[in-house]
């Protein structure tokens, strides 16, 4: 009798010790199975891998896409990528506009697409020269020659002209080669911030003389985020999280260590160079690209009405644009103020 009882004992508590296991097991696998997905993204930018991307891939090395439930695919651009047209054909999701005149270009084509994010708050579109003393400002270039490609007359030349009286007797074509200006003393032509000057450095061993263009009122953003309107209104969480994500990679990459993003830029761009990365890198902090314009009241990637309506009035005036664009539609605001409330 006793040992009958102490078995019937000894199976109940063996059925217990089971119950209690497998429901540990359950609560310890359960959260894990239940787990959404991460998001897949996949973000095509403007240009081959550089440091100018390096927020993005410095969010993309340090895992911030994936704590904010994405999975994210950085792919390079190039001479032939044409961000825009793959985005509004579902080729990609999310991509980079290179400046403002895209998003505007946009809406007068009625394209559904809007830029969330303005990395860059300075556009950095240059005039450089020789170093000479009779040249220190926009203004004193007025008359001169100017090596300038196709693309510039339908961009920043006719704010030139508006704003600081420039002619189109002044014009000489740019071919992108930059001989034409290192064997003329007295020639000045257009660049980008971290390009043509670091050539110029490399190729010639002398430092020319740089005139940031927005450092004198050129209004355009750029480095933007372009997200397709179904995007933002189908899953607003998705690129609320992706801005959020972009923002702390660009401050990680700026103020910490880049070298997780350097790494990735280098392995999508064999031809990239760490001297290249690194000059890049100073000039976008030495001259406020990203942490200038309305970043500092709104954060990284800040962009106002204000802004886009002045670059827009800007190029109106100068007959870019016909009145009353919509420029509503080029942008979208609300995941800026939202991280920016979050991020305080």
């Amino acid at each position: 009798m006793h040992a009958s009882a102490s078995l019937k004992r000894c199976a109940c508590y063996k059925r217990a010790m089971r119950f209690l296991i497998a429901a540990f097991l359950f609560l310890a696998i359960a959260p894990a199975a239940m787990a959404q997905p991460r998001i897949h993204i996949t973000f095509v930018t403007d240009w081959k891998a550089q440091a100018e991307h390096g927020g993005f891939y410095q969010a993309l090395a340090e895992g911030l896409y994936a704590k904010r439930g994405l999975d994210v695919t950085i792919r390079e651009g190039g001479p032939q990528v044409n961000v825009p047209q793959l985005l509004a054909g579902g080729a990609a999701d999310f991509g980079i506009g290179s400046n403002s005149f895209i998003a505007l270009n946009l809406v007068k084509e009625n394209v559904p697409l809007r830029a969330v994010m303005a990395v860059f708050q300075k556009d950095p579109q240059v005039l450089i020269s020789h170093p000479r003393r009779d040249l220190n400002s926009l203004e004193e270039m007025r008359g001169h020659p100017i090596l300038i490609s196709d693309g510039a007359l339908t961009s920043f030349w006719p704010w030139l002209k508006a704003r600081w009286h420039f002619s189109d007797s002044q014009i000489r074509k740019y071919t992108f080669n930059l001989a034409p200006f290192l064997v003329d003393a007295n020639a000045i032509q257009e660049g980008y911030l971290t390009s043509e000057p670091f050539t110029v450095q490399q190729q010639a061993h002398f430092t020319p003389k740089v005139f940031l263009l927005a450092d004198y009122g050129y209004p355009g953003y750029a480095n933007m985020v372009l997200v397709p309107q179904k995007w933002i209104d189908a899953n607003p969480r998705a690129v609320q999280a992706f801005y959020d994500a972009s923002r702390d990679g660009w401050l990680d990459y700026l103020n910490g260590n880049p070298a997780p993003a350097n790494a990735l830029i280098k392995r999508d761009n064999p031809d990239m160079t760490d001297a290249v990365i690194a000059q890049s890198i100073d000039k976008m902090k030495r001259f406020g690209l990203v942490t200038g314009g309305d970043a500092p009241a709104f954060g990284v990637g800040g962009m106002t009405d204000k802004r886009w309506h002045d670059f827009y009035q800007t190029m109106q005036d100068a007959g870019l644009y016909p009145k009353g664009l919509d420029i509503a539609k080029a942008y979208d605001l609300r995941f800026m103020r939202r991280a920016f409330q979050n991020f305080r």
